[in-house]
């Protein structure tokens, strides 16, 4: 069983920058595609940035290439997502969930199997 704690949401301004990281508990963490997802009050769940277990594939949402940035580091068990240019609709609790087989970084919440708890970000205007 792998254990997800996210860290480092906040308040910022339009405009700025946050990196959030996960961290991972659990010996078979770095065999794992990992991903960050997002929910909006009201809204469902979606897909942010997804990466491969060696972190040579990454995927995002279409919305979002080229402001976010997913990486990871094995040696010492964590995912981080880089986010710039931060703008109010980014407002929502960010989850780090992992997926296990071996597979690819999926787009779509049921492809993963552990979800962390959650970290809050709002971007004021």
């Amino acid at each position: 069983q792998v254990l997800l704690v996210e860290s480092g949401g906040g308040t910022v301004q339009a405009g700025d920058s946050l990196r959030l990281s996960c961290a991972a508990s659990g010996r078979t963490f770095s065999s794992h595609a990992m991903g960050w997802f997002r929910q909006a009050p009201g809204k469902e769940r979606d897909f942010v940035a997804g990466l491969s277990a060696t972190g040579i594939t990454k995927v995002y949402a279409i919305t979002l290439k080229g402001r976010f940035n997913i990486t990871r580091d094995n040696a010492k068990n964590m995912v981080y997502l880089q986010m710039n240019d931060l703008k109010p609709e980014d407002t929502a609790v960010y989850y780090c969930a992992g997926r296990v087989g071996g597979n690819g970084p999926g787009t779509v919440a049921h492809e993963y199997d552990y979800w962390g708890q959650g970290t809050q970000v709002t971007v004021s205007s």
